[in-house]
């Protein structure tokens, strides 16, 4: 199934969400490196996106473009920038295409050829019509998504629809698993899908009984806006390292004055193109809880490198790397970064830190204790009294671990190594200057 690349939208998006509207149309235009026309031609497509997506809200639900991008905290529980998948994940004439076939596999199973007389006489005038491969190839798709299910017999095979899911739960079932899934989306990664599923889910129940998803029991705060968006590569990239296959494309590094550089179609307006061409051969992709980024890492020629994900365009995989290959340099990663806190493949280091249990000390609400449990990784508790406990762990480099500790504040006290401990204490003074008494009459 043909998918478009969406690659100048994710980072259009990204840019509008993190500058909230205050670069130009110049400016914005610059950043990204595009025309202003291109600028505006994508802005228009983006409304277009969200007018579509929300036809079928009640007048006052809808949202301009605008209020789509910066809305209130209260106004939804739906992730910001999530409209982007559900429209661009298949192109325009796919999605009616699509639409049509699983309409009429509701009702009853078909063959394809019965599918192919349908679209012939169902979609609309100015769009291409299928052959007998296309259709196959979407009833392939729709099969190997779950969407349909061949029913047994020979040939001509039939399809019919697959919603036994909603069909035979009660309505108190499909809102416990609407509840569900709208919490593991929401904390879970990667979490498009979730959501996806939430959304069919709570449409169906909107059709049976809207009334009961009057008001949601959960309401979540979306910060990372990176996780959901460059979740549009993440399958590509998990496809090639599960098939070995070594991937192009173009990276932005988080330093570079541009974030995408456009593909140049015309040749009288060819520009320089900014960013690097890379091609890699992919062994990991990790997500950063703490910041909200997914990195990919890589080892080839070059040795390991990383990339994060955000700064990635224009992917495409290249040509199966040998097992052997493979797995020697997967193994050669695994050994450098079995000591690292995320991504940092630096030398050794081992850390001691004490950590102050919360005053009146209550075993089994020491909120301090569980959470250095639940994310110290493979670290340790070495000695431990009353008032305190001192947590040991060895890992790459101080650089990871360091934003961990500090957010501890006062319940963490650095004591190993002396490097750390300095740039601790420099850290809280500096912190401490900017809380300094003033003069009262200013």
């Amino acid at each position: 199934m043909a998918k478009e690349s969406f690659d100048k939208e994710i980072q259009f998006l990204r840019m509008l969400v993190l500058t909230s509207g205050a670069f130009s149309r110049q400016q914005f235009a610059e950043r990204l490196g595009i025309s202003v026309h291109t600028f505006d031609k994508t802005i228009r497509k983006l409304k277009d996106i969200v007018s579509t997506m929300q036809q079928q809200l009640p007048q006052e639900q809808g949202k301009e473009f605008a209020e789509a991008i910066r809305y209130s905290y209260y106004d939804s529980t739906d992730p910001m920038l999530l409209f982007l998948f559900r429209a661009k994940s298949v192109k325009e004439s796919e999605s009616q295409r699509l639409s049509l076939l699983l309409g009429a596999m509701k009702e009853q199973a078909m063959t394809a050829m019965e599918l192919l007389d349908i679209c012939y006489s169902g979609l609309p005038a100015d769009l291409p019509l299928p052959d007998e491969k296309t259709i196959r190839s979407d009833l392939k798709y729709l099969e190997e998504v779950g969407a349909i299910r061949r029913e047994p017999g020979i040939r001509p095979f039939r399809y019919r629809i697959q919603h036994e899911l909603v069909q035979t739960l009660s309505d108190k079932e499909l809102i416990d698993l609407y509840d569900f899934v709208d919490v593991m989306a929401n904390t879970q990664v990667p979490s498009v899908q979730g959501y996806l599923l939430r959304d069919g889910l709570k449409k169906h129940l909107m059709r049976s009984d809207g009334e009961k998803l009057a008001t949601e029991p959960f309401l979540y705060k979306y910060h990372y806006y990176s996780r959901i968006l460059d979740e549009a590569h993440l399958f590509t990239l998990l496809h090639a390292i599960r098939h070995r296959r070594t991937v192009r494309f173009r990276y932005f590094s988080p330093k570079s004055e541009k974030s995408y550089s456009s593909q140049n179609t015309n040749p009288l307006f060819e520009r320089a193109v900014e960013g690097n061409v890379h091609q890699q051969l992919p062994i990991r992709v990790i997500y950063d809880h703490q910041y909200g980024r997914w990195y990919l890492l890589t080892n080839g020629r070059e040795g390991i490198q990383k990339y994060r994900m955000e700064g990635m365009t224009q992917i495409e995989e290249g040509e199966p790397a040998a097992e052997q290959v493979f797995e020697a340099r997967r193994q050669a990663l695994d050994d450098r970064m079995k000591s690292s806190w995320l991504i940092d493949t630096g030398w050794p280091v081992t850390v001691r830190a004490r950590f102050y249990n919360p005053e009146p000390v209550e075993p089994r609400f020491n909120f301090v204790k569980d959470r250095v449990l639940l994310q110290g990784q493979w670290g340790q508790i070495v000695a431990e009294d009353e008032q305190s406990f001192v947590y040991e762990i060895t890992v790459n480099g101080l650089t990871e671990i360091k934003p961990w500790l500090r957010s501890f504040g006062s319940s963490c006290e650095v004591l190993e190594p002396a490097q750390l401990r300095a740039e601790m204490i420099a850290e809280w003074k500096e912190i401490q200057s900017y809380y300094e008494p003033v003069r009262e009459n200013l």
